[in-house]
């Protein structure tokens, strides 16, 4: 049923941005001119040609640490297409310098979208829409399927936003490491994203400029960054200025979503989480909690896209996979998760926060902690629970609220708040 949704959903918005760049003249296509930054060697090929692995333009130059947060490294031009049809939007890959977990100097890449045709003025609304990439491949980063056209969810929202001729950046906030659940890196990628859109320069006239607004949208694995983003924006980027964060469906804990998902039909989401924790953070010596199986698995969950991961782990137990009876528990694993745990420090700027009160993959109840603990320190949050939906079909149910609240912080209205 949520799939079926889900399909009909961005299908429908999809078709709404074709029909919208058709005309009496050819569709628009990205500009094949004019980026601030070129790209750093001549043979990169055209941005969706190859995976990010195989693409020069995804590696950092030997020199990354020397470059500020946010960046620029390199800019292409890139075709965003649904199926092969054109979508009227002009759209650039944009490569960054950014900082992990650790805050170690990293390159990663943000797509940028802009409606086509005349821009008007410059102060354009910007979204930063981070999208549910969930995996722990390269090859699964919006900005590979976006370029090559198999991307339809993510195209998808994203069309709702340029339908309302705002620009929409979409910055791949796994990193180059495709690190899931890493609250701190994906919270850096995001707001160096925005710097690196803000310092975008190319000859057409985008319609952003230094008044452009900027507001944060993402749902499930992408509502985990939009609120990572939220949170540390008042102390890692007070320069980037917010007008308003939409996330649904938040897995705010990783170790109460962890357990919940345990055993489950989506296990697979845990396994790529747990590969994903010991990836970036190696002071919680997951490896050392292997058993012969867990190694394996773990060796054969590197590298793969959400649908394989689901497909190859489910009703997994983690335990299964270690030499002790709740990995979860161990000091090393418990202090890292709770690292990446939300609600330490509020947003500055207005949250809205939305959630299915039976959400079969990620429990209601942590967010419900996650808005207290927000609320606690001061925070602004209009919390929305839903009694009935699944998980994928609260996305669609709230889409058309996520833009009104979108649309009133762009407006400069004053924000409601249930704290």
């Amino acid at each position: 049923m949520a799939s079926r949704i889900t399909t009909l959903a961005a299908t429908a918005a999809c078709c709404a941005l074709v029909l919208a760049a058709a005309g009496p003249a050819t569709a628009a296509t990205a500009p094949a001119t004019a980026t601030a930054t070129t790209a750093r060697a001549s043979d990169v090929p055209s941005a969706g040609a190859v995976a990010p692995a195989q693409d020069p333009f995804y590696s950092a130059p030997a020199d990354i640490g020397s470059y500020a947060p946010g960046q620029i490294v390199a800019t292409r031009p890139v075709s965003v297409t649904l199926l092969g049809l054109p979508t009227g939007t002009d759209a650039w890959q944009i490569s960054y310098r950014t900082n992990d977990s650790h805050g170690q100097p990293e390159l990663t890449v943000t797509t940028l979208m802009v409606p086509g045709g005349a821009a008007s003025g410059s102060d354009r609304p910007v979204v930063s829409l981070q999208a549910p990439e969930d995996s722990t491949g390269s090859q699964c980063a919006p900005s590979y399927t976006l370029a090559s056209g198999t991307d339809v969810a993510d195209l998808a929202d994203a069309a709702t936003l340029l339908l309302k001729g705002w620009a929409v950046a979409v910055p791949d906030f796994e990193g180059p490491r495709s690190v899931f659940m890493a609250g701190p890196q994906a919270g850096h990628a995001v707001l160096d994203g925005i710097r690196a859109v803000r310092n975008f320069r190319p000859a057409e006239d985008t319609g952003i400029g230094a008044g452009s607004p900027w507001a944060l949208d993402g749902y499930s694995g992408g509502a985990e960054a939009t609120g990572w983003a939220a949170q540390l924006q008042p102390s890692y980027a007070p320069d980037v200025r917010l007008a308003g964060a939409a996330m649904g469906g938040v897995p705010a804990d990783p170790t109460a979503v962890a357990r919940s998902l345990d055993g489950g039909a989506a296990a697979g989401f845990e396994m790529a989480a747990a590969w994903s924790i010991s990836t970036e953070f190696p002071e919680a010596k997951i490896p050392s909690l292997l058993n012969a199986q867990g190694r394996q698995d773990f060796a054969d969950t590197g590298g793969k896209c959400m649908t394989q991961l689901l497909a190859a782990y489910p009703f997994k137990k983690l335990a299964s996979d270690t030499t002790v009876p709740d990995p979860l528990s161990v000091p090393s694993v418990a202090a890292v998760l709770n690292e990446n745990k939300l609600g330490a420090q509020a947003p500055a700027t207005p949250v809205y926060d939305y959630h299915a009160d039976t959400d079969e993959i990620v429990p209601v109840g942590q967010d419900d902690s996650l808005v207290k603990d927000w609320c606690a320190k001061g925070a602004t949050v209009d919390e929305v629970r839903d009694p009935v939906g699944e998980h994928v079909e609260e996305a669609v149910a709230r889409r058309l609220s996520v833009l009104d609240f979108l649309s009133d912080r762009f407006a400069g209205r004053s924000a409601d708040s249930g704290c």
